[in-house]
């Protein structure tokens, strides 16, 4: 999984980023219609922001001004365990590559990124976003391959590097074409407090190698 980021994000200036989920194998099967829509965008702030779509075909990641997060609370989460679909996996806390201005996803496709500009697991508000691989041509099955089958009422459990463990249940799984995600809502720092679990969807096109949609899984603390 790849994101791509437009603009400099290092200084942290009110700027943007292009959301792009890059793998080169197609996804096995397709998920179920979505779930939890509404319960998902009732998680944001009373009126969140109509989806924002960046320059160059690829939709928007809010950035906001200011320095990078530097309270000693904040925790990140260091492992992620969901049962119904078997994963198990290192989660790394990830920005962006300033030689190709891409979300740093972990290359290994058994592990997983947190996205170090938002939310910790402490955080009482905004949405902790987690993402990862759906496969790699050269390791096989990410991650996530089959976060596309979860569904509301399952349940996952974050440990933060306070050793602590956070479970949380899912409310929503909701597939978006990369254009029309709102990713305002899902990078959000205000609202209730909730887990953004992000990987690819949809047709893969052999000739962009990448995937045309991106699945969203929502989770609010159980």
């Amino acid at each position: 999984m790849t994101v791509r980021h437009r603009g400099a994000l290092a200084a942290m200036a009110a700027g943007v980023a292009a959301l792009t989920i890059a793998t080169v194998v197609a996804c096995g099967s397709q998920p179920a219609d979505d779930v939890g829509t509404d319960e998902a965008a009732a998680l944001a702030s009373s009126n969140p922001p109509s989806p924002t779509t960046g320059t160059g075909g690829g939709p928007s990641v809010p950035v906001t001004a200011g320095g990078l997060p530097t309270d000693e609370r904040t925790v990140p989460p260091v492992k992620l365990r969901i049962p119904a679909i078997d994963v198990t996996a290192t989660v790394n806390p990830v920005g962006v590559d300033t030689r190709t201005d891409e979300f740093d996803v972990p290359p290994s496709v058994d592990q997983i990124g947190w996205y170090r500009y938002g939310p910790g697991l402490e955080t009482d508000a905004g949405s902790v976003v987690i993402a990862g691989h759906v496969d790699s041509s050269e390791q096989g099955k990410g991650a996530f391959f089959r976060l596309r089958e979860l569904d509301r009422g399952d349940t996952l459990t974050a440990t933060g590097a306070d050793g602590k463990q956070r479970a949380y249940r899912v409310v929503a799984r909701e597939e978006y074409a990369k254009t029309k995600i709102p990713l305002d809502r899902y990078f959000a720092r205000d609202g209730k407090p909730r887990l953004t679990l992000i990987t690819c969807g949809g047709p893969f096109d052999p000739k962009t190698r990448h995937y045309r949609d991106n699945i969203v899984v929502t989770a609010v603390p159980a």
